[in-house]
């Protein structure tokens, strides 16, 4: 290494050594923030990008000139766009996490024990949140005010697509929490595009304490493989609609379309249509709508023999996140082959069925094994937004601490509150 980059790297350590510094002190403080001021923090920044709405969309017209130019595909694109609608939709996100109960100090079980022992489990803050990003800048904003709503410090690092929109939108959500009287340092955001920053806050365990990447496969994958730090995993949505040979035709053909095109670029997109034979005469009318939206439609042999247009699939397309106006379809023998195939090729993210039998309904639900599972509705229903949560840092596809949409309850985690009047264990 030259003496230059040497230079660099030290530079680098201690502004990341600082960050993490700043955040423990930060995490100390909020923990025991009153709700009433941690909601006046976060409706203080809804205010600060209303202010900001102009230089916030002028950051991110300068991110997307840049995009374009790099030849970013058009989901990754789509992701990185900011305009007045999704701004709006930020701010009507922080205000409904500042509406929410509080998470921390709630008594999530409570005993006495035979000798006279009360014990307690109470939510708490986890403490310093590492959120790792690409593309998206309202993540921004998002894990902001759920960090803050959970009494947790926030350490984001976005993708260098975003940097100019999220650096914007970062520095409304540290005016709100100065206008609230709490440390700005509760909300940091890395200040360099540089990727050895990633690498050294992967390994920051004395002052983060979980990581959470909202990215593609290549970051999660690099991430679960350096991180010291335990990882609350954002992965693939390979996300999947049966319709099922009880399903009604005109929700068929509306729920499939809006599953795959409403937005082709988030992961509860869907990715893969499975068809019940006994169904199979109903596909026409579902296909229609997706063709004449230019979707691209790639079928196994049975369903390719239907259309011409249908492209016939591969393996690979059964284990593909596409991310574009590309659907897979396949012809499944009933609900088992279906779940089998679903929990073979699945990404334990979101998962449909569409069916007006009881039975059948209950056993995908019960038995497909994904994060989200959804009858008779669309999997783009997969967001904390839509679940009551007012926003979400991701959806987790794993299985341990939180499962699906990630919002302020599941960044808390707890603690044991043991109160005695002078017990002593014989």
């Amino acid at each position: 290494m030259s003496a230059v980059k040497s230079a660099e790297a030290n530079v680098l350590e201690t502004q990341m050594a600082e960050l993490g510094t700043n955040a423990r002190a930060a995490a100390h403080v909020l923990a025991v923030t009153p709700a009433a001021q941690k909601r006046r923090a976060i409706e203080a920044a809804a205010d600060a990008l209303e202010a900001a709405r102009e230089s916030i969309i002028t950051a991110n017209d300068k991110d997307m000139a840049e995009a374009r130019a790099a030849n970013l595909n058009a989901a990754m694109l789509d992701r990185l766009a900011l305009d007045g609608a999704r701004v709006d939709g930020m701010i009507t996100g922080l205000r409904e996490v500042a509406a929410l109960d509080d998470p921390v100090g709630r008594i999530l079980d409570e005993r006495t024990r035979p000798n006279g022992l009360r014990i307690q489990r109470v939510a708490v803050p986890v403490g310093v949140i590492g959120i790792i990003y690409e593309s998206r800048p309202n993540v921004t904003a998002d894990a902001g005010a759920l960090c803050v709503m959970s009494g947790n410090a926030a350490i984001l690092r976005c993708g260098s697509e975003s940097f100019n929109s999220s650096h914007a939108i970062a520095a409304c959500l540290r005016r709100g929490l100065q206008a609230a009287g709490l440390p700005e340092d509760c909300i940091q955001i890395i200040p360099t595009t540089d990727r050895a920053a990633v690498g050294i806050l992967l390994a920051m365990d004395n002052d983060v304490d979980i990581i959470v990447p909202r990215g593609g496969r290549s970051l999660i994958e690099r991430v679960k493989e350096d991180s010291r730090i335990p990882v609350m995993a954002h992965l693939d949505g390979i996300c999947h609609v049966y319709v099922h040979a009880k399903a009604d035709p005109d929700t068929a053909r509306d729920v499939a379309f809006n599953a795959k095109m409403r937005r082709t670029g988030i992961c509860g997109a869907a990715e893969t249509l499975l068809i019940d034979r006994q169904a199979l005469t109903i596909l026409p009318d579902i296909l229609a709508p997706l063709f004449a939206a230019d979707c691209e439609v790639r079928g196994d042999a049975e369903a390719a023999a239907l259309d011409s247009r249908i492209v016939p699939a591969t393996e690979v397309d059964w284990d593909t996140e596409y991310l574009d106006a590309i659907i897979s379809v396949r012809v499944v023998d009933g609900l088992d082959q279906a779940i089998q195939h679903i929990n073979l090729h699945g990404s334990q993210h979101t998962d449909a069925i569409l069916t007006q039998d009881d039975a059948t309904a209950e056993r995908f639900l019960g038995e497909v094994d994904s994060a989200i599972v959804v009858l008779n509705a669309s999997t783009q229903y997969a967001d904390g937004g839509e679940f009551g949560m007012g926003a979400e840092i991701g959806i987790s596809n794993g299985k341990l601490h939180a499962r699906g949409p990630v919002g302020v309850e599941q960044l808390t985690t707890y603690k044991y509150k043991v109160f005695g009047t002078g017990q002593v264990r014989p």
